[in-house]
């Protein structure tokens, strides 16, 4: 856990103010995200910089998604000064900077809902346990022009999986994204099309897991700034169209020792693919509470329309080395020691990373604790496998709606352990809220099919 006001922490006060005191800069942005992932921001004035990284910004919680009631709703902002950034879209004359923050009570104790915090408990658990939880995500997303007069968005690109095409819009975009987010710290180690019209990906060097999930916010930011500028839409939905792939954010995972040097999901042993045992136990936690950590990996209604079988989304719970049908699958990472890993492929780029990445370290340890079975390797598709020889092998499906997921979260002990009861509580609360709102929609799809029916 963070030390806060340690000798290391004034010291990079220092440097941050001293950088905004050279850079001229008239305002700073205090960053954090809702219980959604929502990015929120409040923009200050610089000359009080000094005092509000000393007493923080007050603000009110009531009006963040999944924090406060109103008559608890004075909240505190503490800048952390780690996550310094000038915006790099701002002119010299109007720049600006970015500082992420945590989330405290009035009484200078952290907020038990700041969806940081509670990733930072759950990386505290690990390290007690030995582990130090590294992670990257592959963030896909869709391009989309929006339409006039209230017509649907459509795609800015007629390109498919790896396509090059000269002068191909995303092309430039991507490059512009991949740019803006280096200015920001964050290394880029892949920029390409995705399968769909007008989906791209971008992927970032991997790190531990708070670095990583402030990471993954950023360029979600990047991503929209970059594309509205141009004319554009960024959308992290998960399955904007019909009939075509959605976008995921599959996670790749591992854990190190403290100090970084050993990676504990590597084995000499070539029986297991190099996989050491922590791994597999590791995948085994992930596997057995799948369908209870699926709400806060999948956590819109649409989530669940990207989750079918036919467009490369996982849906059985199982495991392999090198089939992408199963919800986790082990790279092939030639016995080399420092890139043994798992990649799950069932969270999208729309939930809130510090929770996605807090449920699945909380599973892969509790998995890891017991010491679970994640069973033999599905090296053949599942998705060709017949209800009988799913049975009677054991795979069962990730929920099919928002609906099934929460349910199944209610239920999880390690979830409401992870969370926090004010966490967990406002989780479900706001979640059930937005699936009343979405069943209770009649779409065109229904009037279409049954009002002359029926």
């Amino acid at each position: 856990m963070k030390n806060f006001k340690n000798a290391v922490w004034r010291e990079k006060v220092t440097e941050v103010t001293k950088k905004i005191q050279e850079e001229d800069i008239k305002f700073v942005r205090l960053q954090f995200t809702d219980m959604n992932g929502m990015l929120k921001n409040i923009a200050v004035n610089s000359k009080n910089i000094e005092s509000i990284f000393e007493n923080g910004q007050s603000f009110d919680g009531s009006s963040i998604t999944g924090y406060r009631p109103i008559e608890e709703s004075d909240m505190v902002l503490y800048p952390d000064p780690t996550t310094f950034a000038i915006l790099p879209w701002r002119s010299k004359e109007k720049s600006s900077c970015r500082l992420l923050c945590d989330i405290y009570t009035p009484q200078n104790k952290r907020f038990d809902a700041d969806p940081r915090y509670i990733l930072e408990k759950t990386i505290e658990k690990a390290y007690q346990a030995g582990y130090k939880f590294i992670c990257a995500p592959e963030l896909e997303f869709f391009i989309v022009k929006e339409a006039e007069n209230g017509g649907l968005p459509t795609p800015i690109d007629l390109a498919g999986y790896f396509d090059f095409h000269p002068g191909d819009l995303t092309d430039d975009l991507r490059r512009d994204i991949a740019d803006t987010a280096e200015a920001f710290g964050i290394e880029i180690e892949i920029s390409h099309h995705e399968v769909a019209l007008g989906q791209n990906e971008i992927d970032f060097k991997y790190g531990e897991a708070l670095e990583t999930a402030d990471r993954a916010i950023t360029m979600k930011m990047c991503g929209k700034v970059v594309a509205a500028k141009a004319g554009y839409l960024a959308t992290y939905m998960p399955k904007p169209f019909q009939g075509i792939n959605g976008s995921g954010m599959h996670v790749h995972q591992s854990l190190w020792n403290h100090d970084g040097t050993t990676n504990m999901f590597y084995s000499e042993n070539p029986e297991n693919g190099h996989l050491s045992d922590i791994a597999r136990h590791f995948i085994g936690g992930q596997l057995t509470h799948g369908r209870k950590i699926c709400a806060i990996l999948n956590s819109w209604p649409n989530s669940f329309k990207r989750l079918v079988p036919g467009y490369e989304a996982p849906v059985y719970l199982a495991w392999a080395h090198k089939n992408r049908s199963p919800l986790i699958r082990v790279p092939d990472f030639g016995g080399r020691k420092s890139a043994a890993r798992c990649e799950i492929r069932c969270p999208d780029g729309a939930g809130n990373p510090y929770l996605q990445f807090a449920v699945l370290l909380a599973a892969g340890l509790d998995g890891v604790k017991n010491k679970t079975n994640p069973g033999d390797p599905v090296e053949l598709n599942v998705y060709h496998m017949s209800y009988e020889e799913r049975k009677k092998r054991g795979i069962v499906s990730l929920p099919e709606s928002l609906k099934e997921a929460l349910d199944e979260f209610e239920t999880s002990d390690l979830m409401k352990e992870t969370l926090g009861e004010t966490a967990f509580e406002n989780f479900l609360k706001e979640k059930r809220r937005e699936w009343d709102a979405y069943r209770l929609q009649v779409s065109n799809w229904e009037v279409n099919r049954y009002i002359k029916r029926l």
